[in-house]
């Protein structure tokens, strides 16, 4: 299993490193993490749970440890954690599904 509090501090260190070289990139993303937080349609927690599941479709062990750790701070239960997941997985499946249908018209036209 991964170490998800060394995962943070290796990314943190590299995202510092980052910053120095290109801090408009970092100024940038965190102006775009923030702008969803101003609108008070979402709640923090439901912001965490979204970002865990998109971080399961992409693939971003980063982002899993950085929220992961966010979601737990803020009080987000196991169990909620566990049905944003079951969506990511539906959301994935779903995905591979409608995706086949390209496949399908590919080798029909061909």
């Amino acid at each position: 299993m991964q170490d998800w509090k060394q995962d943070r501090k290796d990314i943190s260190a590299r995202l510092t490193q980052l910053g120095s070289l290109s801090p408009d990139i970092i100024k940038g993303v965190r102006t775009l993490g923030g702008a969803g937080a101003t609108t008070g349609h979402l709640d923090a927690k439901t912001r965490e749970l979204i970002s865990l599941a998109v971080a399961v479709t992409t693939r971003c062990d980063g982002c899993i440890a950085f929220h992961a750790a966010e979601a737990k701070k803020l009080g987000v239960s196991v169990e909620e954690v566990s049905e944003a997941l079951g969506v990511a997985i539906n959301m994935n499946a779903g995905a591979a599904l409608v995706y086949s249908t390209h496949v399908m018209d590919a080798f029909e036209k061909e």
